[in-house]
């Protein structure tokens, strides 16, 4: 049976612990699907080790939506979610709308996905929900951000920042947002998070009492040259995969 929102904010009120993982292609796809994940993030992440970014700023709206179109044909079951790029909902509440009714039309995403809690996100997270395009927020660590916050630095280590995320977060369930990410926060401040909203949140490096857990797949999977320190590979797919190659190049290169 296909994951659905409701289904997803059910899970909260039910104790019942939510997985989410990346996906890129059809073939990520597949494979976390596959393997039972309740959500597949088509994350703006995918700039940096798939298409060699610096950091997600470069993806562009035309980017994201490719490889969400070949991560939806490889999905039967698991709920889809689609990032947002930079500065393509930023603008205005009618730029977000148009950009993410673009998304669902043509990609057959179940939702969108928008950094930040500030007012202005919150305005364009209350136009997009009240049309009817489900919304997942994104606070605490903001990758898109990354400038402003001199790096991928942990957020929320201050009683001031750690007030500022837990009402962003409250902002956006009101806002209607079905869920909230909460990335590379304190233990404490997520918890606090987590019991202070009706809607499940989805952790990354923010500890183990959030509602649900997310990680980028090709740092589960050993694949990425680099992973952030919450970050702890399950397999170590890279070394084996050079492995393999080069074990292939060797035995066409062999002579008699």
């Amino acid at each position: 049976m296909t994951v659905t929102i409701s289904q997803v904010i059910r899970w909260k009120q039910e104790r019942r612990a939510i997985a989410a993982l990346t996906a890129w292609d059809y073939l990520s796809a597949q494979l976390v699907d596959t393997a039972g994940v309740d959500i597949v993030l088509v994350g703006d992440s995918l700039a940096m080790p798939v298409l060699g970014y610096d950091t997600t700023i470069p993806l562009t709206l035309d980017e994201i939506m490719h490889h969400a179109k070949a991560v939806r044909r490889g999905i039967s079951e698991a709920l889809m979610v689609v990032d947002l790029p930079f500065l393509s909902y930023q603008v205005s509440p009618e730029q977000a709308l148009a950009n993410a009714g673009k998304v669902m039309k043509e990609t057959g995403a179940q939702a969108v996905k928008l950094e930040g809690g500030q007012p202005a996100m919150v305005a364009s997270v209350a136009r997009l929900t009240q049309i009817g395009i489900p919304v997942m927020g994104h606070v605490g660590l903001t990758p898109q951000s990354v400038h402003q916050f001199g790096g991928f630095r942990k957020q929320g280590k201050t009683s001031e920042e750690a007030e500022r995320i837990l009402q962003e977060a409250q902002s956006l369930e009101r806002a209607g947002a079905f869920a909230i990410v909460l990335e590379h926060i304190p233990t404490d401040v997520a918890k606090t998070i987590t019991q202070a909203v009706d809607i499940p949140t989805i952790g990354i490096g923010a500890g183990p009492h959030c509602d649900g857990q997310v990680l980028v797949t090709s740092d589960l999977w050993g694949l990425s040259t680099w992973q952030p320190p919450f970050a702890k590979p399950l397999v170590d797919l890279r070394s084996q995969a050079i492995q393999a190659a080069q074990q292939f190049c060797s035995q066409i290169r062999q002579t008699d």
